[in-house]
């Protein structure tokens, strides 16, 4: 059911790569809450994904743009205020990759050229999209720009290996630029710490399918879904949050905060 949240409201969403996206489920949900967007992601992303099929249904542009490239940020976001008409009011930044996950080097062993890339697709990319946002004056006063973290930037979890580190860069980068931000064009700058979700990207943690289900275990209110965090980013972006910037804010079901269950130790007692 639609309430118009996002009634007027224009925005930029990131990192759409197909039907279990966080970023695709939010775009769907902005569009039915009013708002008009363009869609972005890396070139070769977009080889991978279906983000057409996606634009088709939110009658969204798509702009491709490299996150690591000032030059192609700096194009898609001269682009979309043409296609908007003006400055625009939000941003979801849902982009994150390791190539040291992707080809199974541990921690210990790290691939240092691979750890670069890591940060710098999965979080200097937000300091990268807010400066030029803020140097071309791209977002409306009251903006909103969120980026999709999660709780391993604050606890040891050993399969998600460098993103760990990128995440911790990529809330601490929020935080910064939240204040400046905040008291330059009153835009404020979040980030969401989200429950294990069966994404493309969080699939292929090693021992995510385990780590998924000790999670909804643990969790009194079992995994947020991607529909959830959708729902949670669209009111994020709405006037209803104006006043919250600098926070990283866990949808995670209580995980965070809860350090036994009775269903884990149920679990472990039948073992």
């Amino acid at each position: 059911m639609s309430h118009q949240l996002l009634k007027g409201k224009k925005g930029i969403i990131f990192g759409a790569l197909d039907e279990r996206s966080i970023a695709w489920k939010t775009a769907l949900v902005a569009v039915a809450e009013g708002a008009e967007i363009v869609l972005t992601n890396a070139p070769v992303a977009m080889r991978m994904g279906k983000i057409n099929e996606l634009a088709k249904l939110c009658n969204a542009q798509v702009i491709p743009a490299d996150a690591t490239s000032t030059a192609d940020i700096e194009r898609l976001i001269e682009k979309s205020m043409e296609i908007f008409g003006g400055k625009f009011d939000f941003i979801l930044h849902s982009i994150g990759m390791s190539p040291n996950v992707r080809k199974n080097i541990e921690y210990t062993s790290t691939n240092y050229d691979n750890f670069l890339k890591t940060l710098d697709i999965s979080a200097l990319s937000l300091h990268r999209v807010l400066q030029t946002a803020m140097k071309m004056d791209a977002l409306n006063e009251w903006g909103s720009v969120l980026a999709l973290s999660y709780i391993a930037a604050q606890r040891t979890f050993p399969g998600y290996n460098d993103m760990a580190d990128a995440k911790a860069i990529l809330e601490s980068i929020a935080r910064s630029f939240g204040y400046h931000y905040g008291f330059a064009k009153k835009v404020r700058v979040n980030t969401i710490s989200q429950s294990p979700t069966a994404t493309t990207a969080g699939s292929g943690v090693s021992g995510f399918d385990v780590f998924y289900n000790y999670a909804d275990k643990l969790s009194p209110l079992g995994n947020a879904t991607a529909e959830d965090c959708a729902n949670f980013c669209v009111m994020l972006f709405s006037d209803y949050t104006r006043m919250v910037t600098m926070q990283n804010l866990f949808h995670d079901g209580g995980f965070s905060n809860t350090g036994v269950s009775g269903k884990i130790i149920d679990a472990m007692v039948q073992q």
